[in-house]
């Protein structure tokens, strides 16, 4: 029963390895890793103990890091067409397809928002305007690596600031995405969801 439950830790550990997600990857790497210290002190290998202990540490001090979202992120405006953005829609076409399945690159936005994380490209918002504060949501896609960032959250708390005071939905959706809009606080109306970000 007590090698289980090493093995359990130990298996946990591995998978966290597989995740794209960073904030994945460190919470089940923290959950393996106290599984794994747990086991440790079962069987008296207190240098294990003690390894699994600073790697739980290390993996919270992290995830904090992670939650701090203005001291990392930066809100860059940029224009349909840019090479950037061109790159950006192109090397995640695919996963890009996996939540938003009717979006094209050619869709005429005039609202264009890519969000930076410490310099590297993060997430990219497309809209149109419809006016009076209203933006048409095209795309509002995260890179892989920054999907549990709250790069939504510091996102809506920046565009009022650019006039958009309520965001649209209205595309085919995924349940993924679906899921993503309402833990974000959309409200689904009439086959679109709304947002208020006064």
């Amino acid at each position: 029963m007590i090698e289980m439950i090493g093995y359990l830790g130990s298996a946990l550990v591995v998978v966290s390895m597989l995740m794209s997600s960073v904030v994945k990857l460190r919470v089940i790497n923290t959950i393996g890793s106290g599984i794994f210290a747990a086991y440790a002190l079962m069987i008296h290998s207190y240098p294990t103990a003690l390894m699994n202990g600073f790697l739980i540490g290390i993996n919270v001090y992290n995830l904090i890091k992670l939650t701090q979202i203005d001291r990392n992120y930066d809100l860059v405006e940029g224009a349909q067409g840019e090479s950037l953005l061109r790159y950006l829609l192109d090397y995640y076409r695919e996963d890009i397809r996996t939540y938003f399945p009717d979006f094209s690159a050619g869709n005429g936005a005039d609202r264009v928002y890519v969000v930076c994380c410490n310099g590297n490209p993060a997430g990219v918002l497309l809209g149109t305007d419809n006016g009076q504060g209203t933006l048409r949501v095209l795309l509002d896609y995260s890179t892989p690596t920054y999907r549990d960032c709250s790069i939504g959250a510091y996102l809506y708390s920046k565009l009022p600031s650019k006039g958009v005071h309520t965001l649209v939905f209205a595309g085919k959706e995924t349940k993924a995405h679906a899921a993503y809009l309402t833990k974000m606080g959309f409200v689904k109306e009439n086959g679109a969801y709304t947002k208020s970000l006064n």
